[in-house]
């Protein structure tokens, strides 16, 4: 059996890593040994970061021989030349750094390394809901929103990496809403999950509704201003993805993050968004729930990792 690719998926919380046999082929199974993770030093610069991320890889990898590193990683990635190129302030000083060299060094390994959501969106392609389609366009919408364009197995990222923000569309419905990016009217703003929060209580939500958990209760319980923020921020989440659909023309569409989880009024006005936007010949797309599980950006990471190694 070849050797295995160490995986590694930082975060701004947790970093996650394993050893992924069998990412190298979409009709494999890929297996995971050894999954393990730690806390993310993000407030302690990117050498504490870096020291974090070599600590867990040597947690699971050692005494097992690894073909190559594959790193999942926040922030926008330069990933030809191995670096971070633009960063949230979840990581501090994040923005510049060179993630590839000292892990390249210290594990004599080649490393290859992609932003998190393009690594998410390469597993659900290779091994989710986008196996046997030669196209997916998978939107994320948790904390943020984000997205990546998988076209013949390769992850489209851009001419800067930055392909994939699909957040940071506008749509008509957030006129006026504060984006986390410093920017008005963008769709993260508003149908992200701390947006929803937020437009519910502006929409008269009880004091009671902080978080995510509390606001699907609440929208679970009957009408009210809970379950308007959901159809709200559907609606505006849908009108994204049928211009997109407009656009990009993938095979099949899959939705993941904590959101996606709510269904219910949610999944009906994303729905109706999409009808909203999308062109007759597009209209019909299938827009599935994602398969690939937890582990996605994992088996993402390896899969870029084993596809740098044959080129």
């Amino acid at each position: 059996m070849p050797d295995p690719v160490l995986a590694l998926d930082l975060g701004g919380t947790k970093i996650r890593g394993a050893l992924v046999h069998g990412a190298g082929s979409p009709d494999a199974a890929p297996r995971l040994e050894g999954l393990a993770e730690s806390p993310t030093p993000a407030a302690d610069g990117p050498e504490a970061i870096l020291a974090a991320v070599a600590a867990l890889a040597e947690r699971i990898g050692v005494g097992t021989r690894v073909r190559a590193m594959g790193l999942s990683s926040a922030g926008v990635i330069d990933s030809g030349g191995g670096r971070v190129t633009h960063a949230t302030a979840s990581l501090t000083g994040w923005a510049g750094t060179d993630v590839r060299s000292p892990l390249a060094e210290r594990f004599g390994v080649p490393v290859s390394v992609l932003g998190d959501v393009h690594a998410h969106g390469l597993g659900e392609a290779r091994f989710g809901t986008g196996r046997h389609h030669s196209s997916l366009l998978l939107v994320a919408v948790g904390t943020g929103i984000g997205g990546c364009h998988v076209l013949d197995g390769r992850t489209v990222l851009g001419a800067r990496g930055a392909a994939g923000h699909v957040g940071h569309v506008p749509v008509p419905e957030a006129e006026g809403v504060p984006c986390p990016c410093g920017r008005i009217g963008h769709l993260e703003g508003l149908a992200s999950g701390p947006g929803i929060v937020q437009l519910a209580r502006r929409l008269g939500a009880h004091g009671s509704v902080r978080d995510g958990p509390s606001l699907a209760a609440a929208a679970a319980a009957g009408p009210g201003p809970a379950r308007e923020a959901y159809r709200i921020a559907g609606l505006a989440t849908g009108r994204m993805i049928g211009g997109l659909l407009n656009v990009l023309d993938p095979e099949v569409v899959a939705l993941t993050g904590g959101v996606t989880e709510v269904g219910g009024h949610w999944r009906e006005a994303v729905s109706r968004g999409i009808a909203l936007e999308a062109m007759d010949v597009v209209a019909d797309t299938p827009v599935l729930t994602a398969t690939a599980g937890g582990h996605a950006a994992l088996l993402g990471a390896a899969a870029r990792a084993l596809d740098d190694l044959s080129t």
